[in-house]
């Protein structure tokens, strides 16, 4: 099966920004086909969103799914974001700003959004290596609050390790985009925090709690942690003795190529490349890594526990 994955860099995760929930909707669907079109989108070219295809990811009504992207082609268009990330020149780390695009507009006749991608947004979305995050767009479909949709993203690139580091209040409310709204605590957490923890545990694949951390009686900041959700579908086949739903986490029945195509795999790369020295030949190596990876995996394969090792044959 093809899924269609929604893939970022971290420091373009961790950004602050606000967009509402069609203007991300349509982030979204750039990026997947950004990444189908590498050659087109690393000459800045200009990518088509139709509104047949929106309505049939989003569940809504071509012609309604029409009017939303055609309102949202404003405010993309004087959207901006802030984000950090490491200048590899000096190794010290950048605060900049961007637009999300250079330009965007649609035509009526054929029912589509068109649109450029800034060019500091490009490398983040398509030149991928270590630090990125990606999901199943299925995932956030379901989300209708643009700030379910935001802290999703926040939480699912600790997916590895089941809980964020804490956040302070000030911090999650500038990568909310919020400035001057809900600036109550109260406020806060029943229109935004409380509501998008509900959205994300009702649609998408994990549930989440928060803790509340506070300096005397004022909460300063929060901490969410969250479980992966049980695929039933999956439990049921294997119950049923299913070979092909046994132990998601060995490497029985895999020969040597399937196991170097794990090894290759950029998520494999990036959940596991602190196993290894950045100065050591598997760690400036590619082909190094490959044949290191794969004799870790034969030797004990359950130490490779931060998702479903088969997982990474399908990229």
């Amino acid at each position: 099966m093809n899924k269609q994955l929604v893939t970022k860099d971290n420091s373009l995760i961790g950004a602050s920004y606000s967009l509402g929930v069609v203007e991300q909707r349509l982030i979204f669907l750039a990026i997947i086909e950004a990444r189908e079109q590498k050659t087109l989108i690393e000459a800045g070219g200009l990518l088509r969103i139709y509104a047949q295809s929106y309505a049939k990811q989003f569940d809504v009504e071509k012609h309604t799914s029409y009017e939303a992207m055609k309102r949202a082609v404003e405010g993309l268009y004087e959207a901006g974001f802030a984000y950090s990330k490491l200048d590899e020149r000096s190794g010290k780390i950048g605060h900049y700003k961007s637009r999300w695009v250079d330009k965007i507009g649609y035509i009526d006749d054929l029912g589509c959004v068109e649109l450029v991608f800034a060019s500091d947004v490009i490398p983040l979305i398509t030149r991928l290596e270590a630090r990125y995050t990606e999901y199943e767009l299925k995932q956030v479909v379901g989300l209708q609050s643009e700030y379910a949709i935001r802290l999703y993203e926040l939480i699912i690139q600790w997916r590895s390790v089941g809980k964020t580091n804490p956040i302070s209040l000030i911090e999650l409310r500038e990568k909310l985009g919020l400035v001057d709204e809900y600036k109550r605590i109260e406020a806060f957490k029943r229109r935004v925090l409380d509501l998008a923890v509900k959205q994300i545990n009702e649609h998408t694949d994990i549930t989440v709690e928060y803790e509340q951390h506070k300096n005397g009686r004022v909460i300063t900041g929060f901490t969410f942690r969250f479980k992966v959700k049980k695929d039933k579908k999956k439990i049921g086949a294997k119950v049923a003795g299913d070979d092909t739903n046994n132990d998601m986490y060995t490497i029985d029945g895999l020969n040597d190529n399937q196991l170097g195509r794990i090894a290759r795999n950029p998520s494999f790369v990036a959940d596991y490349n602190e196993l290894v020295s950045s100065t050591s030949p598997a760690g400036q190596d590619m082909k190094v890594w490959e044949v290191e990876m794969i004799k870790r995996l034969k030797e004990d394969a359950l130490q490779f526990k931060k998702r479903p090792i088969r997982e990474y044959l399908v990229y």
